[in-house]
């Protein structure tokens, strides 16, 4: 990802916006930081598969699912942080960590993840180029229009459905993750299919040992919904009500990363359940800036745009979702 740092000709706003963040030193890696939030976030993985094999057969393991499936969700960030090179100088250590915390901790390819993500980043909120406006979901009123049988049924009634169908993400994502090992032409094949299968066997096999079935299915429902739930509920705030672009409409990097995105206040507790993408603007115009640099970069990057005249878009979260669900039922209109 880091390839987005160097767009754009010397002359131009975002080429003068890095220059800025550049001299400031924001680019500069902070491995500390991801050192220490990996050793917490392994220490209360640990702690959570301990303290379900020591409560055992109960209906209180429905608790401990909960928890998990939020770490799990920090395991995700990580996993994101490393597929953007924001953790280490070099791709391979990079890779090492995003098939540790990804495919290993949480059953998510890495590989797969990447290479969707990097579509995304290059092409924000736009028809035919970004995978996360061509889902299940329409964004624009020209496809929600075009949907036939029971996706013109889910885009009429997307807003509605929006929260309930985050329950199956998880579901989702480890069903995308194992056809792109089998299917796709992947960097390093063997370690990613090895250590999902480790994941998905050591996952199974413990909660089939500790629970009966019925407990063990619920466990596993719980654990896997609210998992996909969390990710919904943080990508949600992120690009949907914001700006949709047609197929090869031309913009610059800029506005194009600005005007799709949207950033979340909150402050620390928002900084820490958002894994960071609450500074969405700033994520999409720095993608291989650390983590921590975000908030601290934020300041520049609202005034530069200032200077520019771009609109700069920043709300609460509760705010976004408001926005998010507003955008998605009026498009949804357009199937009926």
């Amino acid at each position: 990802m880091a390839q987005y740092d160097s767009i754009g000709a010397r002359g131009s706003d975002y080429a003068a916006l890095m220059r800025r963040v550049r001299s400031a030193g924001l680019l500069e890696r902070r491995v500390r930081y991801y050192v220490r939030l990996a050793a917490i976030a392994m220490t209360v993985l640990v702690a959570g598969w301990v303290v379900f094999v020591v409560v055992g057969d109960s209906w209180w393991q429905l608790v401990t699912a909960a928890v998990l499936a939020a770490t799990f969700t920090q395991f995700a960030f990580l996993g994101h942080d490393a597929g953007h090179r924001q953790i280490f100088r070099t791709r391979r250590a990079n890779h090492l960590f995003g098939l540790i915390a990804g495919n290993l901790c949480i059953g998510v390819s890495v590989g797969w993840w990447t290479s969707n993500h990097n579509r995304h980043h290059a092409h924000p909120n736009t028809e035919g180029a970004d995978p996360d406006i061509m889902g299940v979901l329409a964004h624009s009123g020209a496809r929600a229009a075009i949907g036939r049988g029971v996706r013109r049924l889910i885009f009429r009634y997307q807003g509605w459905l929006f929260f309930p169908m985050l329950l199956l993400e998880g579901a989702s994502l480890h069903g995308a993750s194992v056809k792109a090992v089998l299917r796709w032409p992947m960097r390093a094949r063997g370690w990613e299919a090895s250590l999902l299968a480790a994941h998905a066997v050591g996952y199974l096999a413990l909660v089939a040992a500790v629970l009966p079935p019925g407990k063990a299915l619920a466990f596993i429902a719980v654990n896997q919904g609210l998992f996909g739930l969390f990710m919904g509920c943080t990508f949600a705030p992120n690009h949907k009500g914001m700006a949709v672009l047609g197929e090869g409409e031309s913009i610059d990097f800029l506005r194009r990363q600005v005007l799709t995105s949207r950033n979340v206040r909150g402050g620390p507790v928002i900084d820490v359940a958002m894994g960071g993408l609450n500074y969405q603007i700033e994520h999409h115009l720095f993608p291989s800036m650390p983590r921590p640099n975000l908030r601290l970069v934020r300041p520049l990057v609202i005034r530069f745009c200032a200077e520019r005249g771009v609109p700069y878009c920043e709300t609460g979260l509760l705010e976004s979702y408001s926005q998010a669900l507003r955008h998605l039922n009026e498009v949804g209109k357009h199937a009926r």
